[in-house]
């Protein structure tokens, strides 16, 4: 079952960035840090340590890029709460950072928290120095404006287009903003090995987009009291979803698909891909 192994990976994650957490000044921009690290899922750390240990890699190495990449993926989280992007009040269940602190503590704390995700990847105990540069380099891509900001960027300039996006601009937009890091996560392990990622990518592509339609189902579906963030947005603020394009039925089979998909491509793993098999139809079955 994935939820043993999940659980695991939260709690691995969230002790090594009690020690991470625990060697900086206690200050409002620390404990605002602190605060945007709770109460996640973890699925991108768990990729992390799950595709390491599919290549022989052990969570001593691991738990480096696994915290790295959720330091960076609550950055993402923390600045598109702010008033000038989502203006989102409620995450994972507790205030948003800049509703708890400040606007400007929030800004900062995504910031320590963006900076501190490379520090983490980079990190001697990943690995030798080509390894953790490897990682640092691919890091950077995925977060950029070749990657989750892009895919941002692209959301942005879809609320004051003329037309609504196409399914395929709406593919290409959610490949950058939630896509990228799922991709990286995934194919961390590989890259801690020296081994090819190309059937991890494959993998997370296809689990990355998923997880999108997941959550747009969510959005129009869901309950708000479980998903711990407010829904209804996007048809509110008159977004192209994937429900908008798809309908209802349309999106969760379109999600279904996706996640045989990725099941699919970890074939070369046999048995021992089964966990990450199990986080593909966890991402379209999830209630937050």
């Amino acid at each position: 079952m994935l939820g043993p192994a999940l659980r695991d990976a939260a709690a691995r994650i969230a002790a090594q960035f009690d020690t991470v957490l625990n060697a900086f000044d206690d200050l409002p921009v620390t404990r605002a840090m602190a605060h945007a690290l709770r109460g996640g899922k973890g699925l991108r750390g768990f990729l992390v340590l799950e595709s390491a240990r599919l290549h022989g890699v052990g969570p001593e190495r691991a738990i480096w890029p696994a915290c790295a990449i959720e330091a960076l993926h609550a950055y993402s989280l923390v600045h598109d709460d702010l008033p000038c992007m989502d203006d989102d009040d409620l995450r994972r269940g507790r205030p948003t950072v800049h509703v708890a602190w400040d606007e400007g503590t929030a800004v900062l704390a995504g910031d320590a928290l963006h900076s501190l995700a490379f520090e983490l990847a980079a990190d001697p105990g990943a690995g030798p120095a080509e390894v953790r540069a490897e990682l640092v380099l691919t890091l950077a891509r995925a977060a950029g404006a070749r990657g989750m900001v892009l895919g941002q960027a692209r959301d942005i300039a879809a609320e004051t287009a003329a037309e609504p996006l196409t399914l395929a601009e709406i593919e290409a937009l959610q490949a950058g903003k939630t896509g990228a890091l799922i991709e990286w996560a995934a194919c961390a392990g590989a890259r801690l090995a020296g081994a090819d990622p190309a059937p991890l990518r494959r993998y997370a592509q296809a689990l990355g987009l998923a997880f999108q339609i997941a959550d747009d189902i969510l959005d129009v579906a869901g309950d708000a009291g479980k998903a711990g963030k407010r829904l209804r947005k996007d048809a509110g603020a008159g977004k192209a979803t994937f429900v908008s394009l798809l309908g209802l039925d349309g999106a969760r089979a379109r999600a279904a698909e996706l996640a045989a998909a990725a099941c699919a491509a970890l074939d070369p793993y046999g048995a021992e891909g089964e966990t990450l098999r199990e986080a593909a139809r966890f991402v379209i079955a999830r209630e937050n």
